[in-house]
């Protein structure tokens, strides 16, 4: 393979355009040749140079494919024999047993050895060497070609000029046990070409169907409106003489969703969400950041718009749930919201608008408390003044129950729409993990915590201000460390008088519980009581490998998950974690590409 590798390096500027390169392998030569059944009539050999090059102005080598058609009885093996022409010989071969003399002996390797009546067998080829009195500088032409094949002892006497040569192609896209929503776009794509002519066309199948068709490169046809199920596809390669290649089918299967309709109503039965219709649901989806720092730094309202042709963007990714990130001070219009930032009003009727937009087309919003009132400047602090402009270790007992009251309120009877009373608590950190029971405790019943220097309002209290309204929406409840750690999350978890209490759970590579084992140990102790969903997912590296273990995870456990985010902040950089480059829903590479492609595989 070596030698070849240099001899077609060396190839010089005249070797004759109607020569084309090929990928084969060799077997190199054989001592002996296995005997052959012989045929019982007739045969012809196609010899088909693939490529020759000048070493010399006067020597050269050469590469040419022996296509044997058996036109007697059908031959289970085979040996074909013939003289090299005059200024050839031949070195050596590839997908037969070579015997080489004076003559050359080639025996089936076994796998190819079967040729039916009217059959060809195209998998043999050899290699050689050719030499000419004079110089030149180009291969000889025509080149020169063996007048007396034999196979299995009997004289081919069909012809032996170049026959047409089929064409080759390649499926690039889709890819086998790749799944798209049912409104998705296929986008397929096929390379081809052919050795001694034309590719005039490609097909695109469905089993036997052509869904699409091409005729020039790059081949690729956009299959759309395809109805939910499983689909074998395939491309197929036509040359210029009507010779065809096609690809082996694979799989791919188109998922339904519930674009039709608005979002279900959910509600938690055992350690499941269902639906009115006692379905089992997941919440598949994305973080949709802005609404809890925009309106606080005197920027409006949303830093992206908030509309039909982004939840269409959304929908391409099989999107079923979108959690938004609120701040309590701009919806209860305090004075630490400045000038040109929405509060009040106009921010709870914008905060409703996307809610009721979304429902509307299938999708179920997770309002979430990401940022409130109270000064804290301990430990993971991210912002040192009281104005509820980053971060806070517990929600405050001033603002939040009010807060959740009146979000309550508006969404009551509305139970599409799901409340995650608080993004991620951090008590433990607070005291500095000098008392675990206290920061569970904490989180629970709030009040007085050490390391935390304002009133809390503790999970137990919020989950009363929602149910005093009438609310039965399901209630999302965080865990600690930023609710990494679910480990006490079943003795502390709030009553309520509903029984609509799922597991918050947050999942980065850069958290403390990110291995299987904890996953096992901790959080699916919780799932297997209790929904648990993943209101956060993702990872600081631009990639996605640690986001596929835990879908993987997720989708064996019954979690649902929403990754963050799905916001064009200029690609991927230094934090990750962003999905999209722009607000069309184009992914990011590689994280945003790999949560797409996985989500397209889930259903809800």
């Amino acid at each position: 393979m070596s030698h070849r590798k240099a001899l077609v390096a060396s190839v010089a500027a005249g070797v004759l355009a109607s020569l084309a390169g090929a990928v084969f392998v060799t077997t190199g030569l054989v001592a002996t040749a296995v005997p052959a059944a012989a045929a019982t009539t007739g045969c012809s050999v196609a010899y088909q140079n693939l490529s020759a090059w000048v070493s010399s102005p006067t020597s050269g080598g050469f590469n040419t494919t022996l296509a044997i058609t058996n036109v007697g009885d059908p031959i289970s093996h085979w040996t074909l024999t013939f003289t090299p022409p005059s200024g050839t010989v031949v070195t050596s071969g590839w997908n037969a047993s070579f015997t080489i003399t004076s003559t050359v002996s080639a025996t089936d390797a076994g796998w190819n050895g079967g040729i039916a009546t009217g059959a060809t067998n195209a998998t043999v080829g050899i290699q050689g060497t050719w030499s000419r009195s004079s110089s030149g500088s180009a291969p000889p032409s025509p080149f020169p070609q063996p007048t007396d094949f034999t196979l299995n002892g009997v004289r081919c006497t069909g012809s032996t000029t170049s026959a047409n040569l089929p064409p080759t192609i390649s499926l690039v896209n889709p890819s086998a046990g790749q799944a798209f929503a049912t409104t998705a776009t296929i986008n397929f794509a096929a390379t081809a070409s052919d050795p001694d002519g034309s590719v005039v066309r490609v097909d695109f199948l469905n089993g036997s169907t052509v869904i699409g068709s091409d005729t020039t490169a790059p081949y690729t046809f956009g299959w759309t409106n395809v109805a939910a199920g499983a689909y074998a596809v395939s491309a197929r390669a036509v040359d210029n003489s009507g010779a065809t290649t096609s690809t082996t089918p694979i799989t791919i299967s188109v998922i339904a969703d519930n674009r039709g309709g608005a979002a279900p109503a959910l509600h938690v039965s055992g350690n499941q969400l269902v639906t009115t219709a006692g379905a089992t649901y997941r919440m598949l989806g994305v973080n949709r950041s802005s609404g809890e720092f925009a309106c606080i730094q005197g920027r409006g309202m949303w830093d992206a718009p908030t509309d039909q042709t982004t939840i269409d963007a959304m929908k391409a990714w099989n999107v079923h749930a979108v959690r938004i990130p609120l701040n309590e001070e701009c919806w209860l219009a305090t004075a630490n919201v400045p000038a040109g930032g929405t509060s009040g009003a106009a921010y709870q009727q914008a905060v409703k608008d996307w809610v009721n937009l979304l429902v509307a087309n299938g999708i179920n919003p997770i309002l979430d408390l990401h940022w409130t009132f109270g000064q804290y400047t301990g430990q993971g602090s991210g912002c040192p003044n009281a104005a509820a402009t980053c971060q806070k270790p517990m929600p405050d007992a001033q603002l939040t129950p009010t807060f959740w009251s009146q979000v309550a309120t508006a969404f009551k009877g509305n139970n599409a729409v799901i409340f995650d009373l608080f993004n991620e608590p951090f008590p433990d950190f607070a005291n500095n993990f000098s008392n675990p029971t206290a920061a569970w405790t904490c989180l629970r019943d709030g009040g007085t915590c050490t390391g935390i220097g304002y009133p809390v309002a503790g999970m137990q209290s919020l989950v009363n201000a929602v149910r005093a309204t009438g609310a039965t929406n399901v209630i999302m409840v965080p865990g600690l460390a930023f609710t990494n750690d679910l480990s006490q999350w079943l003795t502390f978890r709030p009553t309520d008088p509903t029984g609509n209490l799922i597991g918050s759970w947050h999942s980065y590579n850069f958290n403390a519980c990110v291995t299987q084992s904890c996953w096992d140990s901790t959080i699916g102790t919780v799932a297997r009581q209790a929904p648990v969903m993943i209101g956060e997912v993702g990872q600081n590296t631009c990639a996605h490998d640690y986001i596929d273990r835990v879908m993987a995870w997720a989708d064996g456990n019954g979690v649902g998950y929403a990754a963050w985010t799905w916001n064009a902040w200029g690609g991927c950089n230094s934090s990750g974690n962003v999905l999209i480059l722009d607000n069309a829903g184009a992914p990011t590479s590689t994280y945003g590409e790999g949560f797409k492609a996985h989500l397209l595989t889930q259903r809800p």
